[in-house]
C-alpha cells in the first residue's frame, strides 16, 4: 500500500514460527493439511505437533539454537 508507513500497529514480518503461533491463535480450529479423504488436521493440532517434534529435537538429539535441521519427505 503506497504512502502507508510501516509500524508495529500495521506490519509485523513473519518468521515460520510466527505465522505458525498466529495461525494458531486466530485460525485454530480451521483446516489446515488434508491428505487423502480422511485425514485433516487443524491449525492448533498442527502449532501443538510442531511444539512437541522441536521439544523432542531439543531433548533427544541435543539440537540448540543456531544448529540447522533439514528433512526428506518421499511418499
Amino acid at each position: 500500500m503506497e504512502g502507508l508507513v510501516l509500524c508495529s500497529a500495521n506490519y509485523i514480518p513473519l518468521t515460520p514460527i510466527s505465522f505458525l503461533e498466529r495461525a494458531a491463535t486466530i485460525y485454530g480450529d480451521k483446516v489446515s493439511m488434508v491428505y487423502g479423504a480422511n485425514w485433516k488436521t487443524s491449525w492448533k493440532e498442527t502449532h501443538e505437533r510442531c511444539i512437541k517434534l522441536a521439544s523432542a529435537l531439543v531433548q533427544y538429539l541435543g539440537i540448540a539454537p543456531g544448529d540447522i535441521v533439514s528433512f526428506w519427505l518421499q511418499f
